[in-house]
């Protein structure tokens, strides 16, 4: 069924933590935003008992899959944290959907990236995430120094810091497993040495 054009479509999504929440209380917020906002509400995305960093959110998944398919003009969630793992996921996400010129809308924390005030938060999201980066390659740096001076080997010797780096950002804003990390960056490092460093990065990046 077609759309009128000028309406905004729009896609909720809700995230619970465990079975036992539910996200009726969400969705029925949202509704009521949806209404005083007059946005179109074409589809609903809910993913239940699914951690924030947890690979695999199909709900959420689709969503993307149905923005890139430019099948929506907005997305409407209650709040950042519902929707993103980290800081470094909801700009990876805020910059996607900034090119494909898909609005978004935190209720909660009264953001639109259709507003001024939407385009600022954007500009501190942005440097969060880099200080966040920041925090967290200076804390695995200062983890691998500690190791090494407890005689543990992390891997094949000299990996390249660009390579370290690249590796980084990958376990911090990604949930691609070691095997799928090894590939992407062409085998450069031990699996051994993705899978440490990747275990300190995620393991500090959730004390954050």
């Amino acid at each position: 069924m077609r759309v009128n054009q000028g309406l905004t479509r729009t896609a909720l999504y809700v995230r619970v933590s465990t079975s036992e929440q539910n996200p009726a209380l969400q969705f029925d917020n949202l509704h009521n935003y949806a209404r005083r906002a007059e946005l179109t509400i074409i589809g609903e995305y809910c993913d239940i008992a699914v951690s924030g960093r947890k690979e695999g959110r199909p709900q959420l998944n689709a969503l993307m899959k149905a923005a890139r398919n430019r099948e929506l003009d907005c997305v409407l969630v209650w709040r950042f944290d519902r929707f993103a793992r980290s800081t470094q996921h909801l700009l990876n996400a805020l910059e996607e959907f900034k090119h494909l010129s898909v609005r978004f809308i935190s209720v909660q924390d009264q953001i639109d990236t259709d507003s001024p005030m939407g385009k600022a938060m954007f500009t501190i999201i942005s440097a969060m995430a880099e200080l966040e980066s920041a925090l967290i390659s200076e804390r695995v740096t200062a983890g691998m120094r500690a190791a090494k001076n407890r005689g543990k080997l992390l891997g094949r010797p000299k990996v390249r810091p660009a390579v370290i780096a690249e590796i980084e950002t990958l376990a911090s804003s990604t949930n691609l497993s070691v095997r799928q990390i090894h590939k992407s960056i062409s085998e450069r490092a031990s699996r051994g040495f993705i899978g440490e460093l990747t275990k300190r990065v995620r393991a500090t990046e959730q004390r954050l």
